[in-house]
């Protein structure tokens, strides 16, 4: 809590400037903006939303990991895990259709969040956030295809190895020669995404840890330390 305190106390022009939904607005509109955008700080293991609830609300991920989720056949199944300068909740919101999905966070974060009103004028008066929207959503439509592309055609060394690169090439931040994935994941979080069994995933990263491609840092982060060794269980 001590680091979300920290951000909170920060201009909320300055947040906004470095998400990508923001980008290319004038210095007037992101004014305009940051006068509307409320910030709010979600213990981990709080629900942003619910499944068929009303969209009132869009979201914007500063800081910490959220997981996507529903509920089938008596199990979670995990739809995406999404962390800093993602969207939360803009499709129902564009399609006036209840939330398709619950959305829990995994650990503290610090969200923007904009009513309906003020992100339908957005939309419809400030042209490079509807077109950065657009990028946004096909980006997370080709990453989806390329998820199911790899439950299709790679083993579960595979699978893993696609989703930790992906990963790191969205959230992945430089640390000493290695890359660091920002978001919180656990073993039982990456299983539901790659459709295995915690304990066969468990071994693949027991693996790929022995093997000097991958290790945990102190705060319990993934850190990618050989992507050209994950990249050959892609092929």
């Amino acid at each position: 809590m001590q680091r979300m305190a920290e951000i909170k106390k920060d201009d909320t022009r300055n947040l906004l400037s470095d998400i990508k939904l923001f980008a290319g607005l004038s210095p007037s509109q992101m004014e305009w903006v940051a006068q509307r955008a409320h910030r709010r700080v979600f213990a981990a293991g709080a629900n942003v939303m619910t499944v068929e609830q009303p969209g009132e609300a869009v979201y914007v991920i500063l800081h910490g990991t959220v997981k996507i989720h529903i509920e089938q056949g008596g199990r979670d199944v995990i739809l995406s895990i999404l962390g800093g300068g993602d969207l939360l909740g803009e499709m129902s919101l564009i399609d006036s259709v209840g939330r398709s999905a619950n959305a829990v966070t995994l650990e503290d974060s610090l969200m923007l969040w904009m009513d309906r009103a003020t992100f339908n004028y957005i939309l419809d008066n400030y042209q490079p956030v509807a077109r950065n929207l657009v990028q946004i959503l096909s980006s997370r439509v080709r990453l989806s295809d390329q998820m199911i592309q790899s439950l299709a055609t790679l083993d579960v060394n595979g699978r893993v190895a696609r989703q930790l690169l992906a990963f790191a090439e969205r959230y992945g931040r430089e640390v000493k020669d290695n890359v660091q994935i920002r978001i919180l994941l656990t073993q039982g979080d990456i299983a539901d995404l790659v459709g295995a069994s915690r304990k066969r995933v468990n071994q693949t990263m027991v693996s790929f840890k022995e093997q000097g491609l991958i290790s945990m840092d102190e705060n319990g982060r993934i850190v990618v330390q050989d992507k050209d060794g994950l990249t050959r269980y892609c092929n």
